[in-house]
């Protein structure tokens, strides 16, 4: 756990107890006592409601409390601003619906907003449900995917500690940060099958002070993708895969787009995903900026492509590469990144020819080829990388314009 993690945590308790101090103790909210049954059959969204607008308004640090058994859920806006801390202590299991169409939100199935100082803790399962919407998932062929339900999702809180809690099979993204400050993710797991269309473990936008430490993320696209407007953003301990890696990006499809910058993914492992790290944008895109990112101790194991910058990310196959991104990459660090590739390009380094990459560094890469058409090699275009310790594959084995 990184010292900045510790920090957050221990502001947290200290500003809770004086809090029970000052108050009294805290106060709970048991969700079976207003009418939720926890039998797998009837909607408990309304009970649950209930006493979270109960524990909201009070004005002692509360706790709502969701022990065990299966509660069948629709949509549910858990909304503040709260009198005091709040802490969601989750033990049970929640289940979305399983038709996109009998939710009453089609684009979240749970969403936390406007609260400072909370707490969702416990060994408690979000279950989106989602093979049926899997099915459904039209993403590639349109492009469009507004009408799919994000598990959870995380809007303008601040001072917010999530540890323990698992998210499983969700419809769409399992959680979405949008616009949070100073918030740590412990301990958490996420779960889909790695053939799950657009099912992002975490996604961050927006954000700053977010740390996510000791996580097991396993999943149909990147387990965690890092979104415009992003600073100060840490990964560490977490273990990837299946999926597509940990991304920066996209970046450069919308207009205004703020910078990303201060990202730092350490002590991770990688596995059996389609990328590893990489950092990705459109061609023909908005100005951009994407700076003061470190890639250090990683371990890749049979990852398609282990270290990629890619430039010209075009998912749907509707760009106009003529015209290079925008997007200006700078201070990249790769480190300490050793394991396997499935792909013969084990780095690929595709930067653009109107905004070149500037100051990247390789240092003690060792990436090994595991397939039968030779040995690793590396790949470059508008970049020219510094190089210190031993890398493997050689930087820039082909060189191509584009």
């Amino acid at each position: 756990m990184s010292s900045l993690t510790i920090s957050r945590s221990s502001t947290f308790i200290i500003f809770f107890f004086l809090c029970l101090i000052t108050n009294g103790l805290a106060a709970d909210f048991h969700v079976k006592r207003y009418g939720a049954k926890a039998n797998g059959n009837s909607d408990d969204s309304q009970a649950i409601m209930r006493a979270w607008k109960d524990a909201c308004m009070s004005r002692k640090a509360s706790k709502v409390v969701i022990s065990g058994g299966r509660y069948v859920v629709n949509s549910m806006k858990f909304k503040g601003p709260c009198m005091a801390p709040i802490h969601i202590q989750m033990e049970g299991r929640l289940e979305a619906p399983l038709n996109i169409q009998h939710m009453k939100s089609d684009d979240n199935w749970i969403i936390f907003e406007y609260i400072n100082a909370l707490t969702i803790s416990g060994k408690g399962i979000f279950d989106g449900r989602g093979s049926l919407a899997w099915k459904q998932n039209q993403c590639a062929s349109s492009g469009k995917c507004d009408s799919l339900p994000i598990s959870l999702r995380f809007y303008r809180l601040n001072n917010t500690i999530i540890r323990g809690i698992t998210s499983t099979d969700s419809k769409f993204f399992h959680m979405n940060l949008h616009n949070c400050r100073n918030m740590t993710l412990q301990n958490i797991i996420i779960n889909a099958p790695g053939v799950s269309p657009n099912t992002d473990g975490i996604h961050i936008g927006g954000s700053s002070g977010v740390t996510i430490s000791n996580a097991r993320i396993e999943t149909g696209d990147d387990c965690v993708s890092i979104g415009d407007g992003s600073q100060q953003i840490t990964i560490e301990k977490v273990t990837c895969g299946p999926g597509h890696g940990i991304s920066i990006g996209s970046l450069g499809k919308y207009k205004n787009e703020k910078p990303v910058s201060g990202v730092i993914v350490r002590n991770c492992t990688i596995k059996n995903t389609m990328f590893g790290v990489r950092i990705k944008t459109w061609p023909d895109s908005t100005q951009g900026i994407a700076t003061n990112m470190h890639f250090d101790s990683i371990v890749m194991n049979n990852v398609g492509t282990p270290i990629l910058i890619d430039q010209q990310y075009c998912p749907y196959g509707k760009c106009r590469f003529k015209i290079p991104s925008r997007v200006a990459i700078s201070d990249v660090r790769f480190r300490n990144i050793v394991g396997t590739s499935t792909t013969r390009v084990a780095v690929k380094l595709v930067c653009s020819r109107g905004y070149p990459c500037k100051n990247v560094k390789l240092s003690n890469i060792n990436l090994r080829y595991i397939g039968t058409n030779g040995t690793a090699i590396s790949e470059c275009s508008n970049v020219k990388p510094t190089i210190s310790g031993r890398v493997m594959p050689p930087p820039c084995t082909r060189a191509f314009a584009i």
